[in-house]
């Protein structure tokens, strides 16, 4: 048993670790920059004990630190710890060291990863392989992003943001697709190329498989499936699996006949967002989105203006949240403006705030046939799409 003290606890893949850990017998301490999460609150409830990051969660006794690439230098928890001369490990150094002793299939990818993990999870487990698994968000029937199991395999989807998936030796690999996203599409590919080079089991590499974006969901189930047989499972009785997968937390989750909320926060994923929900519904598309960071904003600026330019129609409105500010050095010279500035005046609004978001929606409800809140980061945005859906006494 380790005492390990988490940075950043309310992520959700440092969230995800957390509890993996605490299962595992290990005695868990936590901060972050904000309170009151579900994922905070999800900790809590195992017995974590969630400290402010300025810290006061480091003392004499810890066994270990551990922290994430969000982590900048000079956090008050690093420079505490450094001062203690307590060991600190990234978190997929951690995550692969706790996953030792299984046979690790890791899923990476641009787009879609965090769907694939949950439905080859939920196929295994259906199937009785018991798997753990460990996503990058929460899915419905699991204790959030994860499933605890006791059988030989884990699933875990690792990330590319980083480049920290080099550090996974797995048995086995998915890459559901590559894109331009935090680096260009030929440094993706460079470190995707060098991932599955240390896999010593079944690859299912995708990224030459082409499909039009309304096939990205069926796209993510093929994968699961795929996968699934290589490792042995009947492809029939895989398929059946999917009859009873529940979803996953935020990947076009509905909260009523027309309102949604959606992780989308880059050009690919937006445009495959925008093209399902186009096809489910007819007529007007709102779309409330947030930037989820002032980096990744700058630099997909002109390929979210084509994109947008492209998918919406003058019946569809672009509302835009401010960009979510997760605090630190970041540069603030880019605003979501800028991006409302690339796109016809008629298309897209920014408002200042959640509630501005809501009052728009309340005054032009009768304007859409589909209402989708959107982007990463922000807990707030479901629970913005909560008081939509009630508007109308749909929610579900």
């Amino acid at each position: 048993m380790k005492k390990i003290h988490i940075i950043g606890a309310g992520g959700v893949g440092m969230s995800a670790l957390a509890t993996l850990l605490v299962n595992q017998g290990h005695v868990v301490t936590g901060s972050d920059r904000t309170r009151g999460t579900i994922n905070l609150k999800r900790l809590e409830e195992l017995g974590v004990k969630i400290f402010p990051d300025d810290s006061s969660a480091i003392h004499e006794g810890l066994d270990e630190v551990i922290y994430s690439t969000a982590v900048e230098d000079g956090h008050p928890d690093m420079v505490a710890a450094e001062k203690l001369r307590i060991p600190t490990k990234h978190r997929a150094a951690a995550l692969s060291e706790t996953l030792r002793d299984k046979k690790l299939i890791a899923v990476a990818g641009t787009c879609g990863k965090s769907s694939v993990t949950a439905l080859l999870g939920h196929i295994l487990d259906y199937l009785s392989f018991d798997p753990v698994c460990v996503n990058g968000a929460g899915v419905v029937g699991w204790q959030g992003a994860v499933k605890f199991g006791n059988g030989e395999y884990a699933v875990a989807e690792v990330d590319e943001s980083d480049r920290s998936l080099v550090a996974f030796s797995p048995y086995a690999a998915i890459i559901t697709n590559s894109s331009a996203d935090h680096y260009s599409k030929a440094e993706m590919d460079e470190v995707f190329d060098s991932f599955i080079s240390k896999v010593s089991g079944p690859v299912l590499d995708a990224r030459n498989e082409h499909y039009d974006a309304v096939d990205y969901i069926s796209q993510n189930e093929s994968l699961a499936v795929r996968m699934a047989v290589m490792l042995g499972c009947d492809e029939h009785k895989a398929k059946q699996a999917l009859l009873s997968f529940k979803g996953v937390e935020r990947r076009l989750e509905k909260y009523s006949a027309n309102v949604y909320d959606d992780y989308a926060h880059n050009p690919e994923k937006l445009r495959a967002m925008i093209a399902v929900l186009k096809k489910r519904h007819n007529g007007g598309l709102c779309v409330i989105w947030r930037p989820h960071g002032y980096g990744p904003l700058k630099k997909m600026m002109e390929q979210l203006a084509t994109m947008f330019s492209q998918s919406l129609t003058s019946y569809d409105k672009l509302v835009l949240l401010p960009v979510y500010d997760a605090g630190g050095t970041a540069d603030r010279s880019v605003r979501s403006e800028d991006l409302a500035a690339l796109l016809p005046q008629e298309l897209a609004k920014c408002v200042s705030s959640h509630e501005e978001a809501f009052k728009f929606v309340q005054s032009s409800l009768e304007n859409f046939s589909c209402i989708v809140t959107a982007g990463a980061r922000d807990h707030e945005l479901p629970a913005l799409a909560k008081r939509i859906a009630e508007l109308k006494g749909e929610e579900i």
